[in-house]
């Protein structure tokens, strides 16, 4: 617990992260050189910013988790934020990249808003607004802190990707880009 809140500590008060507030208001960061625009952060996120790199109804995100996902977790990485909010993907590859080589890893760490009670996470996925090619992975309830599953779901093309995400009766589906292998 005193891990948890120290990283919270720190990705909540450095000073590189812009303030920002719940309830809709806009926020303005620089990522490099890049300027990324959008709303202050989900409803209940202080120092959350957003970065490049989202797609489909997915953005990118620097900075403070939800409190569910916060210990799982420690910053800077970019992270997404599943539609309902029900699960986070943390990206450990970034950016992710369609069929890459070894040793490179697209390690991907889920955490679900709500108990997984042993059971394990399944992923199907393929690129947004087609039905084909598909991905699907099951990862194990084995890990922990909390509710996470260390995962790393290769796609063979390519572009956005839309993931729905089942576990223990509950279900959320996340947009994530990968781009070509160089």
């Amino acid at each position: 617990m005193a891990v948890a809140c120290a990283v919270l500590a720190v990705a909540c008060t450095s000073p590189s992260r812009p303030a920002t507030s719940s309830g809709g208001a806009s926020a303005s960061a620089r990522i490099g050189s890049e300027a990324v625009h959008g709303p202050a952060g989900p409803t209940g996120v202080q120092g959350v910013r957003y970065t490049g790199g989202g797609c489909g109804a997915t953005r990118l995100r620097l900075g403070a988790a939800p409190g569910w996902a916060s210990s799982a977790h420690p910053p800077p990485i970019r992270y997404a934020l599943a539609e309902r909010g029900g699960a986070a993907a943390f990206l450990f590859g970034y950016p992710l990249m369609a069929r890459h080589p070894r040793p490179y890893s697209d390690k991907i760490l889920w955490v679900v808003s709500s108990a997984r009670d042993g059971r394990p996470l399944r992923i199907t996925g393929q690129p947004l607004g087609a039905a084909a090619p598909v991905v699907s992975s099951t990862w194990p309830a084995d890990s922990s802190p909390g509710e996470i599953y260390p995962s790393e779901v290769v796609v063979p093309t390519a572009g956005c990707w839309q993931f729905t995400l089942a576990w223990h009766g509950h279900s959320d589906t996340i947009d994530l880009r990968y781009v070509k292998h160089r």
